[in-house]
């Protein structure tokens, strides 16, 4: 018997008309538990219902979803998300392989209508501009320019895609970030269209996607790969989460911000544990967040580890919408549809979560998070002593070295702050710490006080919405005073676009090995990130960004040191010039308005002069250019069987790499600068393009042969095989040290296939599709591991490579292994079942064995047909070519 559709459907009036929706309310006639289920698992339920097919959508998810418990069982639901949002850097790629599949579909003949978006898509040129200029008022349009020449045959690609597909549009370069962008435009909260309301859901193909959970939209970031599915309109399959009750009481303290409360909440909740879960937050003190504060904590939701922080509809969120872009009637209606259909947070303490972690918000204090992972919490009165700690621990802290530049002579010293950067739209889309930052200056530079000579600064708004906000209330020039001067408005130094050091200091750092920072408004500080030759980064709210700079070192107390002396020599503390609460919310509050966010997003599809004048093709099918070193067709779809091939066998492989814990998708995957020694280095130059040329991986990601060379090269990367940093492996036959690339080509010469093994949380960070495509590239057919953050492991199962757990206990030391092996993975031909374990035979070059059990980390049915099908985009293009 069915137990879906239209019985379940009932008709609501609203200021925009009348719509039908699914009825929760009577759904939970019959299901009463569902009033005590999370509003997250909620709005997945009304998913179900309104997709329900009984093909893709059946019985049995509506069943499985009606039956959520606080631990649920290992249960997988098919999830379509309304709509998708892209960054260019992985956008770029997702257009490349549609294209390559429309075009491996007019090669067979077959009808390349079928080759499109099935729900809407918006792209968000954010992540390609670099901080080559600073510290003037030149500083933005240098470098977007910059963006233009290195990146006009990525753009051009972009601008055909406007044409060639529907439901698809592009917010050109300089107009801000993508998931500000979302928050404060695309996001609508609940859809009413085509006679249909449904809450607002997507995906995205950035892990900060979930920023817009905190106006009440289930939303969260994906690899490119599964986003390219879910838009040629595959369900994407997931398993039905646990939730997280994270409940807040209080409120903030006087001096504490809301990047404080999301450092303190990254370390409470990583230190939980709260990998592929959901996080829903509750309790009395929501009504102290606004949604600028909600959407800073659930911007970091990748940092603490889980699938999303809810926050569910409210009067915050009300509030936000009138003063954003809403009108007034798209408001009313949220409203009306939120409390009709059990959406609406109304205080209900009887929500069963899988577990509750309480908050108190006024015991947060000022803190920093660093050096090397965003949950590496430290409270600022701690701050010296702990990295004055750092220093010591990796024989630092005495340096000093005498610069001379120009007619400057300075001092610069181990600890010191090259770089302070107020960007990511974690922070810059909070006016009230904009404000802050604002007023600090304002008061530093009232007090005589400078940023020190050897700080590189740079503010980079997510949003044009800031500056509006930010000359209304005078405080431009007092940024600009301290130097930190507008050089974007997009992704920068956290996506690793700081542009590095200054050249004349980064040559003292280099050639003294000075352990040098750099603080920053982010979300994001691994190793090799900001700087490859920055050794501490520190997370900051954006006033301390500021401070720091004028300090010019990390090592200081700002408690018992002065930030500088005025001209008069009197000592400047932190106390002194930090600005009141009420200062900052009067000052919100005049000058925030609807109608400079209207003015911004009127004109948000309209590029500049450059945009619009630059040349792109036309037509359905993409003109690949072979000489095109940034744009090329892939491999993956070229001649593809119509027919699913058998499941492979993975005897006598060899190891690659042998990877310790916690190697992030930065590790894996290419990213920042292109080294000219480098294979991807020598491509480029094999290819005449000049090293000024080269760009950063991000911008390359088009470019296959660039991405695969750069993939695990990582200057920081620690392969255990052999005894240096970097992209470096053995290439066991003849025992040669040699890049990884190299070696994998060798092996793939041979037909030899290659795994790697890896420790806890392999593949954390950004949701990087290059880390699990350049890993299948590179002919690794496997990845053993302890285990795997949720959004790589689903991505290398994406592109054909098998996730393996070892047994809870076991790891590659535990069990002897070494890294010389050959490795043998019984069971991978036949039998198939979600997590089936498999039997794995090491044998070492003596011939002797280790033998032991791992689990397959194919969590579901449809996984096991991505896995045969060597990739989720091959099962999406052979269902087309049927």
């Amino acid at each position: 018997m069915s137990i879906g559709k239209k019985e379940y459907f009932s008709k609501l009036q609203t200021p925009l008309g009348n719509y039908e929706y699914v009825s929760l309310k009577k759904i939970a006639e019959e299901n009463p538990q569902i009033a005590n289920f999370p509003y997250s698992i909620r709005v997945l339920l009304e998913n179900i219902y309104r997709n329900y097919d009984n093909f893709g959508v059946t019985d049995e998810h509506i069943k499985t979803v009606l039956s959520w418990k606080p631990n649920p069982e290992i249960e997988e639901i098919p999830y379509k998300p309304s709509r998708v949002l892209m960054q260019d850097f992985t956008g770029v790629p997702a257009v490349v392989d549609i294209a390559a599949i429309r075009s491996e579909v007019a090669r067979k003949g077959k009808n390349i209508d079928e080759v499109n978006p099935q729900i809407p898509v918006d792209l968000v040129i954010d992540h390609s501009i670099q901080i080559n200029h600073f510290g003037s008022v030149l500083a933005y349009n240098y470098n977007l320019q910059q963006e233009y020449r290195r990146n006009s045959e990525r753009y051009r690609l972009l601008k055909w895609s406007q044409g060639a597909f529907d439901n698809f549009t592009v917010v050109p370069p300089g107009k801000g970030i993508c998931h500000q962008v979302n928050l404060e435009y695309l996001a609508k909260g609940v859809h009413f269209v085509n006679g249909m309301a449904f809450p607002d859901t997507a995906v995205g193909t950035d892990s900060h996607t979930p920023m817009v959970n905190g106006i009440g939209v289930v939303a969260w970031g994906v690899g490119g790969i599964e986003a390219e599915a879910a838009l040629l309109g595959q369900p994407i399959y997931m398993l039905l989460p646990p939730v997280i009750g994270l409940k807040l009481v209080g409120e903030l303290p006087p001096g504490a911000t809301t990047t404080d409360l999301v450092l303190t909440i990254t370390k409470l909740l990583r230190s939980y544990g709260v990998v592929g879960k959901f996080v829903e937050v509750f309790g009395e003190g929501l009504n102290n967040l606004t949604v600028p504060d909600r959407a800073t904590i659930s911007n970091m939701s990748p940092e603490f580890g889980c699938t999303i922080t809810y926050f569910p509809i409210d009067d915050q969120t009300l509030e936000y919408m009138r003063k954003t872009t809403r009108s007034e009637d798209h408001v009313k209606a949220v409203e009306i549809y939120a409390k009709e259909n059990l959406l609406w947070r109304d205080n209900n303490e009887n929500i069963k979560y899988t577990d509750v972690l309480e908050l108190d918000l006024s015991t947060i204090e000022p803190a920093i998070s660093g050096p090397k992972n965003p949950h590496q919490l430290i409270k600022l009165k701690e701050a010296k002593e702990k990295i004055t700690g750092i220093l010591k621990e990796n024989n630092k802290g005495n340096t000093a070295v005498e610069v001379k530049h120009n007619d400057l002579e300075f001092t610069l010293k181990d600890g010191a702050v090259t770089i302070a950067s107020i960007t990511s739209c974690t922070n810059t889309s909070n006016p009230s710490v904009l404000i802050a930052a604002g007023l600090l200056a304002k008061n530093a530079v009232e007090r005589g006080l400078e940023v020190k000579h050897w700080v590189k600064t740079s503010f980079a708004p997510g949003s044009r919405v800031v500056t509006e906000y930010l000359e209304k209330a005078d405080l431009i020039p007092f940024f600009e005073a301290l130097k930190f001067h507008i050089v974007a408005y997009g992704c920068t130094t956290c996506i690793g676009n700081s542009g590095g050091m200054m050249p004349h200091i980064k040559d003292y750092v280099v050639e003294n090995d000075l352990y040098v920072a750099s603080v920053l408004s982010g979300n994001r500080n691994f190793e090799a990130r900001i700087d490859p030759y920055v050794k501490m980064n520190f997370l900051a709210s954006p006033p301390l960004v500021i401070a720091y700079a004028i300090a010019g070192r990390v090592d200081i107390d700002f408690e018992k040191e002065p930030l500088g002396y005025d001209p008069n020599g009197d000592p400047v503390y932190l106390k002194d010039i930090w600005p009141k609460d009420e200062e900052v919310a009067k000052l919100r509050n005049a000058v925030l308005s609807p109608e400079d966010f209207k003015k911004t997003y009127d004109k948000i599809y309209e590029g500049d002069e450059q945009w619009t004048s630059l040349p792109a093709p036309t037509g359905k099918i993409y003109e690949w250019d072979p000489k095109s070193t940034y744009i090329k067709e892939p491999p993956f779809f070229i001649n593809i069987s119509e027919e699913v091939p058998p499941f492979e066998k993975i005897e006598k492989a060899r190891v690659l790499l042998k990877l310790g814990d916690f190697v992030t998708t930065d590790h894996i995957s290419p990213a920042g600068a292109i080294p000219v020694d480098s294979p991807a280095g020598k491509y480029l130059l094999e290819h005449g393009v000049d090293p000024k040329d080269f760009n950063s991986y991000g911008s390359r990601r088009g470019n296959h042969e660039v991405m695969m060379r750069g993939t695990f090269a990582n200057v920081r990367l620690r392969n255990q095989l052999v005894d240096k940093e970097g992209g470096w492996t053995i290439y066991w036959p003849t025992g040669e040290v040699m890049t990884v690339f190299d070696a994998a080509m060798k092996y793939i010469e041979q037909n030899i296939p290659l795994v790697v093994l890896a420790g806890k949380g392999y593949g954390s960070g950004s949701s990087r599709d290059w880390a699990a495509k350049g890993t299948a590239l590179l002919g690794i057919k496997a990845v053993i591991a302890e285990s795997f953050e949720r959004i790589h492991r689903s991505n290398l199962v994406g592109m054909g490579v098998l996730p393996v757990q070892f047994m809870e206990g076991q790891n590659a030391d535990t069990l002897g292994l070494t890294g010389e092996e050959y490795i043998t993975i019984n069971g991978v031909t036949e039998n198939w079942k979600p997590r089936k374990v498999l039997q794995v035979v090491a044998e070492k070059p003596d011939g002797s064995k280790i033998e032991f059990e791992a689990i397959a980390r194919l969590d579901s049915e449809i996984e096991i047909a991505y896995y045969q099908n060597k990739g989720i985009l091959h099962y999406v293009l052979r269902q087309m070519l049927k």
